[in-house]
């Protein structure tokens, strides 16, 4: 029995499943917003708010311990330089789960994992007028 074992194995090894999550987070912090399942969103917001809160101390240490998880540069320097600095204020809960229903495919729970502060704007389709030809 599993008494007290947290997280879920999402049907993986260890290492495919540690694999798996620093994927997520990595590409989490890299757009701020992601389209996954809700059981893979559930397992990915502590660890990425465990990151932000690592940025919110910008120092030599907290970057490395962000570089052993997180896989792109770019991403950390990011994440050290934007997204530590917007949430020095706040004590925690950096990030929200919308549930957006079953994927058609397998029916499975799909959700949107988000940071606060980074609402999604939808782009305005551009309209396409009819062209007037020249007789």
């Amino acid at each position: 029995m599993r008494h007290h074992v947290k997280g879920k194995k999402l049907k993986r090894n260890t290492a495919q499943r540690k694999a798996l999550l620093r994927n997520l987070v990595t590409s989490f912090l890299e757009k701020e917003r992601m389209r996954t399942t809700l059981v893979k969103a559930k397992a990915a917001r502590p660890l990425a708010e465990k990151m932000i809160t690592l940025a919110k101390n910008d120092n030599l240490p907290a970057r490395r311990r962000a570089l052993k998880f997180i896989y792109k540069k770019p991403v950390v320097r990011k994440l050290f330089e934007e997204l530590g600095p917007r949430f020095t204020e706040r004590p925690g809960g950096y990030t929200r789960i919308v549930k957006i229903g079953p994927r058609s495919g397998d029916g499975a729970e799909m959700a949107y994992l988000e940071l606060i502060g980074s609402e999604y704007v939808k782009k305005e389709k551009k309209k396409k007028g009819k062209v007037k030809s020249k007789k």
